[in-house]
């Protein structure tokens, strides 16, 4: 069976943790108030974080429907201190689709195209996922900010005034806490938006980090256990109630040119990000954008991940904040 949870705040406003198998009925998580204080009980225990959960025992039913049309849905990982959860991710991971890839080869094959993002594609496709006990190839990374640029699902994606574009990224992320002894664990695995700048990057490929300080959003369910090796999603983008754009989206180890455990090593092998008591939303890259098709978003469209086995859909509306002035004041 898989195991999956949630987040949320219940009727009378306190927070709580939910859990469901497969498909089934989602029930609470008896004396948990967030998916961080299981993950930090199951490992001061000893157990794996499913184990932790069945040792919690059975609560009452949740309402997974109520929770989504009364905006009660939080994101599956957070931390106390949002200064504590890093969001971060890899880019140039994903193979794509067949047409995709065979354009992808002859770009490869063509001196002319061999690009920055050409050649470390290709680093990733000769050496992306190494043997057993071996290092691979680095990925492309980025740092898209803390925890509070996480926005839960069925809120605004608020893009910035300044922002030239604001444009979805269907990904999976893993989520992560790092234990008292600088130990990382993986809690599991969640749809991701990672939400990005592309006419920002697109200007200059050095403008990448620019481009990726912007809010994202992932859940509402946390896949606990494996990921499958090959995740089939589709992702669009509803407009005026209507659907303007959509694609499949393919996901997982047999389409991508890195392991995750390449991914998660370039990521940790940074003593810095194995803080005792810090939490980790790593975004694993995509293939497909809107962007690429040539579509332009607007306020009041509503993007839409989805894919098996990760439950219920991530869906997030776009929403431009407010221009702000910022003045530097000496001391």
């Amino acid at each position: 069976m898989v195991l999956r949870l949630l987040q949320y705040v219940d009727a009378t406003g306190a927070r709580a943790v939910a859990a469901r198998h497969d498909d089934g009925p989602a029930h609470t998580v008896p004396g948990a108030a967030s998916v961080y204080e299981l993950a930090q009980r199951a490992i001061a225990a000893g157990l794996g974080l499913a184990a932790a959960v069945e040792a919690a025992g059975v609560g009452g039913p949740v309402d997974l429907a109520a929770l989504v049309a009364e905006g009660r849905l939080l994101a599956p990982l957070d931390h106390p201190d949002t200064a504590h959860l890093l969001v971060t991710g890899t880019g140039l991971t994903h193979l794509g689709s067949a047409e995709g890839r065979d354009k992808m080869h002859k770009d490869l094959a063509d001196p002319a195209k061999q690009t920055d993002s050409m050649r470390m594609f290709r680093l990733g496709l000769e050496g992306g996922k190494p043997a057993a006990g071996q290092v691979g190839a680095q990925p492309e990374w980025f740092f898209k900010g803390d925890g509070s640029i996480v926005t839960a699902p069925e809120a605004p994606l608020a893009s910035p005034a300044f922002a030239l574009d604001g444009g979805e990224e269907p990904e999976i992320v893993g989520l992560y806490i790092i234990g008292p002894d600088g130990t990382p664990f993986r809690l599991g695995y969640a749809l991701g938006n990672e939400f990005s700048d592309h006419v920002t990057e697109r200007q200059n490929y050095l403008y990448l980090a620019h481009s990726k300080l912007r809010p994202c959003s992932f859940g509402p369910e946390l896949l606990v256990g494996p990921l499958p090796a090959d995740i089939r999603g589709t992702t669009r983008i509803v407009r005026d109630g209507q659907v303007a754009w959509e694609k499949p989206f393919l996901s997982g180890e047999a389409n991508m040119c890195h392991s995750l455990d390449n991914l998660e090593h370039h990521h940790f092998k940074y003593a810095g990000f194995r803080r005792p008591g810090d939490a980790h939303a790593h975004y694993f890259g995509t293939a497909t954008l809107s962007f690429s098709d040539g579509f332009t978003t607007r306020p009041g469209d509503r993007f839409e991940v989805e894919a098996a086995p990760f439950g219920l859909p991530l869906r997030n509306p776009l929403t431009v904040k407010d221009a702000e002035a910022v003045t530097v004041t000496a001391l």
